[in-house]
């Protein structure tokens, strides 16, 4: 495992872990975006993957930090996923990637922005961090207990862009508003017993998945509480990427 600088912004560096197979090149990339309502969390606890593991399964294999809303308000945290898909793409030569397989693993808050630029992409944001004259495109996005409509969670009110009316700037960042044919394909794990994150809005989602048209995937449970990346959420992750390899 080795820890690179992803980006800067306003002289601060972005981390981020990253481990590949000792061998191998064109290699799918796992881009993983940790958890923790906007407010906390680290690209090495419970709401990552695991780079190590996902090297093994044959991927390039990338946590990241970003900026969080306690010191960089919103949409720090969303340019600085966007960022990092540059990353990818600016050192696909130097790691043996293959740029049109990058693949984003969030959970939570992790798993709203996955869906945020499953749905919406760039959208208004100005770039930030570097690897401008790169894009941020990538194959499959898969969301774990993630929220699609944060104008109606209370910990919604954490996502406050300044000088931005609050209900405008939330309902911009709410995946659902995206919803659209072009979408980049999303894996939805959710469980109904979610403290976090009601059901309702994941079935709101996927309704309007439907309706546009977007591909998707829904995986349903009753008792997973809000889930992490267990097990269980790993191999149902690598099953839809293997569905979005071609």
């Amino acid at each position: 495992m080795e820890t690179v600088v992803y980006g800067y912004v306003h002289g601060a560096s972005l981390l981020a872990d990253i481990a590949r197979p000792e061998e191998g090149e064109n290699l799918p990339v796992a881009l993983s975006i940790h958890g923790g309502r906007w407010y906390f969390g680290t690209r090495r606890d419970t709401g990552a993957i695991d780079v190590r593991q996902w090297a093994g399964f044959g991927f390039f294999a990338m946590s990241i930090d970003y900026r969080l809303v306690t010191c960089s308000p919103a949409p720090a945290a969303y340019q600085d996923v966007l960022c990092a898909i540059r990353w990818v793409h600016a050192n696909a030569g130097r790691y043996g990637l293959d740029p049109d397989r990058i693949y984003l693993i969030g959970m939570s808050s992790g798993g709203h922005l996955a869906s945020l630029a499953a749905t919406l992409g760039e959208g208004r944001f100005p770039r930030t961090g570097g690897w401008d004259e790169y894009p941020s495109t990538f194959r499959a996005a898969v969301c774990v207990s993630g929220a699609y409509d944060i104008v109606s969670l209370d910990w919604g009110a954490g996502w406050a862009p300044p000088g931005e009316p609050f209900p405008d700037a939330r309902e911009y960042a709410s995946p659902i508003r995206h919803a659209a044919s072009g979408n980049a394909p999303q894996l939805i794990l959710h469980s109904d017993d979610d403290p976090s994150i009601p059901i309702e809005q994941v079935l709101r989602m996927t309704g309007a998945l439907e309706a546009a048209g977007a591909p998707y995937r829904f995986r349903r449970y009753a008792d997973r509480g809000h889930m992490f990346i267990t097990d269980e959420v790993i191999a149902e992750a690598r099953d839809f990427i293997a569905l979005h390899s071609g």
